[in-house]
Protein backbone atom coordinates (compact mmCIF):
# COMPACT_ATOMS: atom_id res chain seq x y z
CA UNK A 1 0.00 0.00 0.00
CA UNK A 2 0.83 3.52 -0.71
CA UNK A 3 2.91 5.59 2.21
CA UNK A 4 0.35 7.73 1.81
CA UNK A 5 -2.02 6.06 4.26
CA UNK A 6 -3.55 8.23 6.99
CA UNK A 7 -1.54 8.52 10.45
CA UNK A 8 -3.13 6.24 12.97
CA UNK A 9 -4.98 8.74 15.71
CA UNK A 10 -3.12 8.33 18.80
CA UNK A 11 -6.47 6.70 21.67
CA UNK A 12 -6.57 10.11 23.24
CA UNK A 13 -6.55 11.96 20.10
CA UNK A 14 -9.61 10.25 18.61
CA UNK A 15 -12.95 12.75 17.98
CA UNK A 16 -15.97 10.87 18.25
CA UNK A 17 -18.23 11.05 15.11
CA UNK A 18 -15.37 12.13 13.08
CA UNK A 19 -14.74 10.53 10.42
CA UNK A 20 -10.53 9.86 9.37
CA UNK A 21 -9.48 10.45 6.19
CA UNK A 22 -5.84 10.37 4.40
CA UNK A 23 -7.46 14.41 2.70
CA UNK A 24 -6.75 16.66 0.58
CA UNK A 25 -2.80 17.37 1.53
CA UNK A 26 -1.19 14.14 1.09
CA UNK A 27 -3.27 13.63 -1.87
CA UNK A 28 -2.32 16.34 -3.82
CA UNK A 29 1.23 15.66 -3.30
CA UNK A 30 1.57 12.42 -4.14
CA UNK A 31 0.42 13.82 -7.46
CA UNK A 32 2.56 16.72 -7.29
CA UNK A 33 5.34 14.57 -6.80
CA UNK A 34 4.60 12.29 -9.65
CA UNK A 35 3.60 8.91 -7.48
CA UNK A 36 1.21 6.74 -8.43
CA UNK A 37 -1.79 7.21 -7.49
CA UNK A 38 -3.78 3.78 -8.94
CA UNK A 39 -2.82 1.63 -6.25
CA UNK A 40 -4.65 4.05 -3.42
CA UNK A 41 -7.41 4.72 -5.94
CA UNK A 42 -8.01 0.71 -6.29
CA UNK A 43 -7.58 0.40 -2.51
CA UNK A 44 -10.09 2.74 -1.81
CA UNK A 45 -12.40 1.91 -4.44
CA UNK A 46 -12.69 -1.65 -3.51
CA UNK A 47 -13.57 -0.71 0.31
CA UNK A 48 -16.34 1.35 -0.95
CA UNK A 49 -17.68 -1.63 -3.31
CA UNK A 50 -17.17 -4.15 0.10
CA UNK A 51 -18.70 -1.21 2.12
CA UNK A 52 -21.11 1.46 0.60
CA UNK A 53 -20.98 3.58 3.65
CA UNK A 54 -17.39 4.08 4.28
CA UNK A 55 -17.61 7.73 4.35
CA UNK A 56 -13.40 7.90 4.07
CA UNK A 57 -13.19 6.07 1.29
CA UNK A 58 -15.86 7.82 -0.78
CA UNK A 59 -14.43 11.45 0.88
CA UNK A 60 -11.03 10.36 -0.69
CA UNK A 61 -12.18 8.92 -3.63
CA UNK A 62 -13.43 12.70 -4.47
CA UNK A 63 -10.65 14.14 -4.00
CA UNK A 64 -8.50 12.05 -6.07
CA UNK A 65 -11.63 13.14 -8.41
CA UNK A 66 -10.90 16.70 -7.94
CA UNK A 67 -7.39 16.18 -8.29
CA UNK A 68 -7.73 14.67 -12.07
CA UNK A 69 -10.23 17.46 -12.91
CA UNK A 70 -13.02 14.65 -12.86
CA UNK A 71 -15.28 17.22 -11.37
CA UNK A 72 -19.13 15.83 -11.91
CA UNK A 73 -17.77 12.54 -10.61
CA UNK A 74 -15.90 14.11 -7.67
CA UNK A 75 -19.43 15.88 -6.63
CA UNK A 76 -21.35 12.51 -6.80
CA UNK A 77 -18.57 10.84 -4.27
CA UNK A 78 -18.72 13.44 -2.07
CA UNK A 79 -22.41 14.17 -2.09
CA UNK A 80 -22.54 10.16 -0.65
CA UNK A 81 -19.56 10.78 1.61
CA UNK A 82 -21.50 13.74 3.40
CA UNK A 83 -24.38 12.07 3.31
CA UNK A 84 -22.94 9.75 5.68
CA UNK A 85 -20.77 11.71 7.67
CA UNK A 86 -20.61 15.81 8.39
CA UNK A 87 -17.42 15.86 10.11
CA UNK A 88 -14.19 14.48 9.09
CA UNK A 89 -10.58 14.35 10.49
CA UNK A 90 -7.07 15.28 9.52
CA UNK A 91 -4.42 14.19 11.64
CA UNK A 92 -1.24 16.49 11.33
CA UNK A 93 2.81 15.38 12.25
CA UNK A 94 2.03 13.97 15.78
CA UNK A 95 -1.08 15.10 15.96
CA UNK A 96 0.12 17.00 19.71
CA UNK A 97 -1.44 20.05 18.69
CA UNK A 98 -4.41 21.94 18.24
CA UNK A 99 -7.49 20.64 17.63
CA UNK A 100 -9.07 23.23 14.80
CA UNK A 101 -12.80 22.53 13.56
CA UNK A 102 -13.09 24.19 10.06
CA UNK A 103 -16.38 25.08 8.85
CA UNK A 104 -16.45 23.72 5.38
CA UNK A 105 -18.91 23.34 2.35
CA UNK A 106 -19.03 20.96 -0.63
CA UNK A 107 -17.39 21.32 -3.75
CA UNK A 108 -14.26 21.38 -5.46
CA UNK A 109 -11.06 22.51 -4.15
CA UNK A 110 -12.08 26.89 -4.42
CA UNK A 111 -14.91 26.11 -2.26
CA UNK A 112 -13.26 26.56 1.13
CA UNK A 113 -9.94 27.84 2.20
CA UNK A 114 -7.07 25.95 1.81
CA UNK A 115 -7.06 24.92 5.36
CA UNK A 116 -5.26 21.23 5.16
CA UNK A 117 -2.33 23.36 2.78
CA UNK A 118 -1.65 25.85 5.73
CA UNK A 119 -1.47 22.94 8.63
CA UNK A 120 0.42 20.33 6.37
CA UNK A 121 3.67 20.52 8.37
CA UNK A 122 1.77 21.49 11.71
CA UNK A 123 0.82 19.16 14.39
CA UNK A 124 -2.77 19.71 14.49
CA UNK A 125 -5.60 18.06 14.24
CA UNK A 126 -8.40 19.48 11.45
CA UNK A 127 -11.72 18.88 12.04
CA UNK A 128 -13.34 19.67 8.62
CA UNK A 129 -17.58 20.17 9.52
CA UNK A 130 -19.34 20.29 6.43
CA UNK A 131 -22.45 23.13 6.59
CA UNK A 132 -25.08 23.88 3.95
CA UNK A 133 -28.26 26.44 3.73
CA UNK A 134 -30.43 24.16 5.91
CA UNK A 135 -27.97 23.26 8.51
CA UNK A 136 -30.62 24.16 11.73
CA UNK A 137 -28.02 23.88 14.06
CA UNK A 138 -24.32 23.41 15.68
CA UNK A 139 -24.86 20.99 18.18
CA UNK A 140 -23.23 18.30 16.50
CA UNK A 141 -19.81 19.74 16.56
CA UNK A 142 -17.06 18.00 17.83
CA UNK A 143 -14.68 19.22 21.05
CA UNK A 144 -12.57 21.60 19.74
CA UNK A 145 -9.47 24.27 20.81
CA UNK A 146 -10.52 27.01 18.08
CA UNK A 147 -12.97 27.01 15.45
CA UNK A 148 -12.34 28.79 11.74
CA UNK A 149 -14.77 29.64 8.96
CA UNK A 150 -13.58 28.16 5.76
CA UNK A 151 -16.47 29.22 3.17
CA UNK A 152 -15.37 30.91 0.22
CA UNK A 153 -17.08 33.08 -2.02
CA UNK A 154 -19.19 31.45 -4.94
CA UNK A 155 -22.84 31.90 -5.79
CA UNK A 156 -23.26 28.11 -4.46
CA UNK A 157 -21.70 29.07 -1.34
CA UNK A 158 -24.28 32.20 -1.11
CA UNK A 159 -27.30 30.49 0.88
CA UNK A 160 -23.85 28.84 2.69
CA UNK A 161 -23.06 31.62 4.33
CA UNK A 162 -26.11 32.99 5.01
CA UNK A 163 -26.51 30.25 7.30
CA UNK A 164 -23.66 30.37 8.73
CA UNK A 165 -23.82 34.04 9.85
CA UNK A 166 -26.95 33.05 11.56
CA UNK A 167 -25.68 29.78 13.29
CA UNK A 168 -22.45 31.70 14.66
CA UNK A 169 -23.79 35.12 15.75
CA UNK A 170 -24.15 34.16 19.32
CA UNK A 171 -20.83 31.70 19.09
CA UNK A 172 -18.87 31.64 22.41
CA UNK A 173 -15.41 30.92 22.10
CA UNK A 174 -11.97 31.29 19.49
CA UNK A 175 -12.75 31.36 16.14
CA UNK A 176 -11.33 33.33 13.07
CA UNK A 177 -12.95 34.50 10.23
CA UNK A 178 -16.12 34.47 11.86
CA UNK A 179 -17.36 37.25 8.95
CA UNK A 180 -19.82 35.27 6.79
CA UNK A 181 -21.52 38.74 5.42
CA UNK A 182 -17.68 39.91 4.68
CA UNK A 183 -17.12 36.68 3.13
CA UNK A 184 -20.34 36.98 0.76
CA UNK A 185 -19.00 40.28 -0.31
CA UNK A 186 -15.66 39.28 -1.86
CA UNK A 187 -17.14 38.67 -5.04
CA UNK A 188 -15.32 40.06 -8.23
CA UNK A 189 -17.90 43.12 -8.41
CA UNK A 190 -17.93 43.36 -4.20
CA UNK A 191 -14.10 43.27 -4.51
CA UNK A 192 -14.60 46.09 -6.98
CA UNK A 193 -16.94 48.60 -5.09
CA UNK A 194 -15.48 47.88 -2.16
CA UNK A 195 -11.96 49.09 -3.46
CA UNK A 196 -13.37 52.05 -5.99
CA UNK A 197 -12.43 54.41 -3.30
CA UNK A 198 -8.81 53.18 -2.81
CA UNK A 199 -5.95 55.61 -3.36
CA UNK A 200 -3.15 53.13 -3.14
CA UNK A 201 -5.16 50.27 -4.45
CA UNK A 202 -7.01 50.15 -7.74
CA UNK A 203 -9.27 47.84 -9.74
CA UNK A 204 -10.81 48.18 -12.67
CA UNK A 205 -15.11 48.99 -12.15
CA UNK A 206 -16.72 44.90 -12.46
CA UNK A 207 -20.49 44.45 -13.37
CA UNK A 208 -22.91 41.54 -13.77
CA UNK A 209 -24.36 41.98 -17.13
CA UNK A 210 -27.18 39.45 -18.47
CA UNK A 211 -26.52 37.37 -21.47
CA UNK A 212 -29.05 39.39 -23.62
CA UNK A 213 -27.63 42.51 -23.02
CA UNK A 214 -24.16 41.18 -24.09
CA UNK A 215 -26.00 39.61 -27.23
CA UNK A 216 -27.60 42.73 -28.37
CA UNK A 217 -24.06 44.72 -27.47
CA UNK A 218 -22.47 42.04 -30.21
CA UNK A 219 -25.51 42.82 -32.53
CA UNK A 220 -25.10 46.17 -32.80
CA UNK A 221 -28.83 46.50 -30.98
CA UNK A 222 -27.13 48.09 -28.22
CA UNK A 223 -23.71 50.14 -28.35
CA UNK A 224 -21.01 49.42 -26.16
CA UNK A 225 -22.12 52.37 -23.70
CA UNK A 226 -24.99 49.33 -22.51
CA UNK A 227 -22.37 48.54 -20.64
CA UNK A 228 -21.96 50.79 -17.32
CA UNK A 229 -18.70 51.41 -17.23
CA UNK A 230 -16.91 50.51 -20.13
CA UNK A 231 -16.32 53.18 -22.06
CA UNK A 232 -14.38 50.69 -25.47
CA UNK A 233 -13.26 48.15 -26.83
CA UNK A 234 -10.79 45.95 -25.48
CA UNK A 235 -13.05 44.39 -22.12
CA UNK A 236 -12.77 41.74 -20.28
CA UNK A 237 -15.34 39.20 -20.10
CA UNK A 238 -16.14 35.66 -18.53
CA UNK A 239 -18.88 33.78 -16.76
CA UNK A 240 -19.50 33.87 -12.83
CA UNK A 241 -17.95 31.74 -10.60
CA UNK A 242 -14.95 30.87 -13.14
CA UNK A 243 -11.48 30.80 -11.47
CA UNK A 244 -7.62 30.55 -13.22
CA UNK A 245 -9.03 31.74 -16.55
CA UNK A 246 -11.14 29.53 -17.18
CA UNK A 247 -13.56 30.97 -19.42
CA UNK A 248 -12.43 34.84 -19.43
CA UNK A 249 -11.67 36.54 -22.67
CA UNK A 250 -10.65 40.17 -23.53
CA UNK A 251 -12.74 41.36 -26.09
CA UNK A 252 -11.66 43.61 -28.61
CA UNK A 253 -14.85 43.85 -31.60
CA UNK A 254 -18.04 42.87 -31.54
CA UNK A 255 -17.33 39.42 -33.88
CA UNK A 256 -15.38 38.80 -31.01
CA UNK A 257 -18.04 39.45 -28.77
CA UNK A 258 -20.43 37.41 -30.71
CA UNK A 259 -18.26 34.32 -30.87
CA UNK A 260 -17.41 33.86 -27.52
CA UNK A 261 -21.39 34.58 -26.56
CA UNK A 262 -21.53 31.05 -29.40
CA UNK A 263 -18.80 29.59 -27.08
CA UNK A 264 -20.36 30.36 -23.51
CA UNK A 265 -24.28 29.97 -22.93
CA UNK A 266 -23.96 30.91 -19.37
CA UNK A 267 -26.71 33.55 -18.75
CA UNK A 268 -24.66 35.75 -16.53
CA UNK A 269 -21.36 37.36 -16.83
CA UNK A 270 -18.63 39.41 -15.51
CA UNK A 271 -17.23 42.61 -17.60
CA UNK A 272 -14.65 44.73 -16.82
CA UNK A 273 -12.55 47.22 -18.37
CA UNK A 274 -8.81 45.76 -19.21
CA UNK A 275 -6.26 47.38 -17.48
CA UNK A 276 -2.69 47.17 -19.44
CA UNK A 277 -0.35 46.12 -16.26
CA UNK A 278 2.45 44.98 -18.64
CA UNK A 279 6.04 46.14 -17.47
CA UNK A 280 8.44 47.99 -19.43
CA UNK A 281 10.07 44.42 -21.17
CA UNK A 282 6.05 43.33 -22.51
CA UNK A 283 5.98 40.93 -19.55
CA UNK A 284 2.84 40.52 -17.51
CA UNK A 285 3.22 39.90 -13.38
CA UNK A 286 1.20 38.61 -11.13
CA UNK A 287 1.67 38.26 -7.45
CA UNK A 288 -0.70 36.03 -5.00
CA UNK A 289 0.14 37.24 -1.23
CA UNK A 290 -2.29 36.08 1.85
CA UNK A 291 -3.25 38.13 4.51
CA UNK A 292 -3.08 36.68 8.11
CA UNK A 293 -4.10 38.50 11.17
CA UNK A 294 -3.54 41.94 8.74
CA UNK A 295 0.26 41.28 7.64
CA UNK A 296 1.05 40.29 4.39
CA UNK A 297 2.68 36.94 3.25
CA UNK A 298 4.56 36.07 -0.12
CA UNK A 299 2.78 33.02 -1.87
CA UNK A 300 3.99 33.20 -5.61
CA UNK A 301 4.62 35.54 -8.10
CA UNK A 302 4.12 34.35 -11.86
CA UNK A 303 5.45 36.10 -14.84
CA UNK A 304 4.32 35.83 -18.54
CA UNK A 305 4.16 37.01 -22.02
CA UNK A 306 0.20 36.70 -21.94
CA UNK A 307 -1.59 39.04 -20.55
CA UNK A 308 -4.04 36.16 -18.57
CA UNK A 309 -1.51 35.34 -16.13
CA UNK A 310 -1.73 32.29 -14.08
CA UNK A 311 0.89 30.38 -12.01
CA UNK A 312 0.10 26.85 -14.35
CA UNK A 313 0.41 28.51 -17.75
CA UNK A 314 2.85 31.11 -17.23
CA UNK A 315 4.94 28.01 -17.17
CA UNK A 316 7.46 28.84 -14.67
CA UNK A 317 8.87 25.51 -14.85
CA UNK A 318 10.72 26.24 -17.95
CA UNK A 319 12.00 29.45 -17.45
CA UNK A 320 15.23 29.72 -14.78
CA UNK A 321 15.27 33.49 -15.70
CA UNK A 322 11.51 33.68 -14.43
CA UNK A 323 12.15 31.47 -11.37
CA UNK A 324 15.30 33.58 -10.33
CA UNK A 325 12.51 36.65 -10.72
CA UNK A 326 10.23 35.16 -8.44
CA UNK A 327 13.04 34.00 -6.21
CA UNK A 328 14.11 37.60 -5.81
CA UNK A 329 10.29 38.42 -5.06
CA UNK A 330 10.08 36.14 -2.46
CA UNK A 331 12.74 36.21 -0.26
CA UNK A 332 13.11 40.02 -0.48
CA UNK A 333 9.22 40.78 -0.42
CA UNK A 334 9.10 42.07 3.08
CA UNK A 335 11.97 44.74 2.58
CA UNK A 336 11.04 45.43 -1.04
CA UNK A 337 7.30 44.66 -1.92
CA UNK A 338 5.44 45.04 1.30
CA UNK A 339 7.64 48.28 2.19
CA UNK A 340 6.84 49.64 -1.55
CA UNK A 341 2.76 48.51 -1.10
CA UNK A 342 2.45 49.23 2.72
CA UNK A 343 -0.02 51.62 2.13
CA UNK A 344 -2.42 49.60 -0.23
CA UNK A 345 -2.44 46.26 2.34
CA UNK A 346 -3.28 49.07 5.21
CA UNK A 347 -6.16 49.68 2.74
CA UNK A 348 -7.06 46.35 2.02
CA UNK A 349 -6.70 45.39 5.70
CA UNK A 350 -9.23 47.69 6.58
CA UNK A 351 -11.67 47.18 3.71
CA UNK A 352 -11.86 43.62 4.50
CA UNK A 353 -11.11 43.08 8.01
CA UNK A 354 -10.65 39.08 7.81
CA UNK A 355 -8.25 37.12 9.83
CA UNK A 356 -7.32 35.50 6.67
CA UNK A 357 -7.90 36.47 3.02
CA UNK A 358 -5.56 36.28 0.00
CA UNK A 359 -5.08 38.47 -3.07
CA UNK A 360 -4.15 38.24 -6.55
CA UNK A 361 -2.43 41.37 -7.85
CA UNK A 362 -0.01 43.13 -10.15
CA UNK A 363 1.88 46.30 -9.75
CA UNK A 364 1.30 49.42 -11.74
CA UNK A 365 3.84 51.84 -13.33
CA UNK A 366 2.27 54.59 -11.13
CA UNK A 367 2.93 52.60 -8.21
CA UNK A 368 -0.48 51.52 -7.21
CA UNK A 369 -1.47 48.08 -6.82
CA UNK A 370 -3.81 46.79 -9.07
CA UNK A 371 -5.84 44.16 -7.55
CA UNK A 372 -7.84 41.45 -9.19
CA UNK A 373 -9.11 39.35 -6.92
CA UNK A 374 -9.45 38.70 -3.21
CA UNK A 375 -10.96 35.67 -1.23
CA UNK A 376 -10.42 33.48 1.45
CA UNK A 377 -10.56 30.55 -1.32
CA UNK A 378 -7.46 30.88 -2.88
CA UNK A 379 -4.61 28.20 -3.52
CA UNK A 380 -1.72 28.20 -1.36
CA UNK A 381 0.44 25.77 -1.03
CA UNK A 382 4.71 24.41 -1.25
CA UNK A 383 4.61 21.36 -3.34
CA UNK A 384 6.08 22.53 -6.10
CA UNK A 385 9.44 20.50 -7.35
CA UNK A 386 12.27 21.67 -4.31
CA UNK A 387 14.73 20.73 -7.29
CA UNK A 388 13.34 23.81 -9.57
CA UNK A 389 11.89 26.01 -7.06
CA UNK A 390 14.31 25.62 -4.33
CA UNK A 391 13.74 29.43 -2.78
CA UNK A 392 10.02 28.80 -2.06
CA UNK A 393 10.08 25.89 0.76
CA UNK A 394 11.54 28.68 3.35
CA UNK A 395 9.12 31.28 2.51
CA UNK A 396 6.10 29.31 2.38
CA UNK A 397 7.39 27.62 5.75
CA UNK A 398 7.12 31.20 7.02
CA UNK A 399 3.26 31.97 5.74
CA UNK A 400 2.63 28.54 7.53
CA UNK A 401 4.14 29.24 10.68
CA UNK A 402 2.04 32.32 11.16
CA UNK A 403 -0.98 30.52 9.89
CA UNK A 404 -0.83 28.38 13.28
CA UNK A 405 0.57 31.25 15.13
CA UNK A 406 -2.34 32.90 14.52
CA UNK A 407 -4.61 30.20 15.77
CA UNK A 408 -2.62 29.50 18.28
CA UNK A 409 -2.83 32.61 19.96
CA UNK A 410 -6.81 32.77 19.33
CA UNK A 411 -6.92 29.55 20.89
CA UNK A 412 -4.92 30.86 24.16
CA UNK A 413 -7.75 33.42 24.51
CA UNK A 414 -10.09 30.94 25.37
CA UNK A 415 -11.02 31.75 28.79
CA UNK A 416 -11.86 35.54 27.75
CA UNK A 417 -15.61 34.09 26.33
Amino acid sequence: MMEILPNEPTPDSRTPGAVDIIGKAKIIRSIYEGRDIMPLWNDLLARVMADHSDAAALFDLSIIMNSVGQKSEAAIAQRAALRLSKTYRLTFGRGSGLNVLVFVAKGDFTANAPIELLLEESNANVLLHYVDADTANLDDIPNHDIAFVAVAESTDNLPVLLNLERLLRDWRGPIMNNAPRVVMGLSRDGVAESLREGVAVVTPPIMRIPRNVLQDIANGVLGLEAAAGIASYPFIVRPLDTHAGHGMEKIVDPGQLLGFLEAHPDPLFYIASFIDYSSEDGKFRKQRIVFIDGNAYASHMAVSEHWMVHYQNAGMSHFEDRRAEEAAWMTRFDEDFAIRHASAFAELGRCFGLDYFAIDCAELPDGRLLVFEADVGMYVHCMDSAELFPYKGQVMKKLFRAFEAALEQRARQRDQY
